[in-house]
């Protein structure tokens, strides 16, 4: 099974973020996305949430959209427990693509924008805690193309 370390860059393709550091928590049930702000609404009767996220330290602000998934109660690590909005989306590691569930929080004061929990990991990865970025650096600049599923806004 490939190995993962304490924290790796990853990629959210359907969210057209191409690279996000993340730190890997197995001691969270699920997966957290720092966002600025989050509003939801309804189209057509499903409900959707649009949000902006900068992705990297003095990034530019991006808005994305995505279907609401759920609605849970999430605790954090220091015991506070909040309803938050849950969606889906693909995640890009390490050469694997495979949909995952996340919440959207304000993560503003932690140092990495998002955290990787283990319903994400299990049994796809084994996490190394004494590794660090064990996929690889933060990927170069390059133009996107489609079979990175990513469009660029006309």
């Amino acid at each position: 099974m490939p190995r993962l370390g304490w924290r790796e860059w990853l990629a959210l393709p359907e969210l057209k973020l191409r690279a996000i550091r993340a730190k890997i928590d197995t001691g969270a049930r699920s997966s957290a996305l720092h966002v600025e702000e989050s509003e939801t609404f309804f189209e057509n009767g499903i409900e959707w949430v649009r949000f902006a996220i900068v992705p990297t330290r003095g990034g530019k602000v991006r808005e994305c959209r995505a279907r609401v998934v759920d609605h849970r109660e999430v605790t954090d690590s220091g015991g506070k427990r909040t309803l938050r909005v849950f969606i889906q989306t693909t995640l890009a590691l390490g050469g694997q693509r495979y949909p995952i569930e996340l919440n959207l929080t304000q993560r503003r004061e932690m140092l990495f924008p998002m955290l990787l929990g283990r319903t994400a990991v299990a049994g796809r990865w084994v996490v190394d805690p004494s590794g660090s970025f064990l996929l690889g650096e933060k990927p170069a600049r390059r133009t996107a193309t489609a079979a990175d599923g990513i469009v660029k806004p006309d």
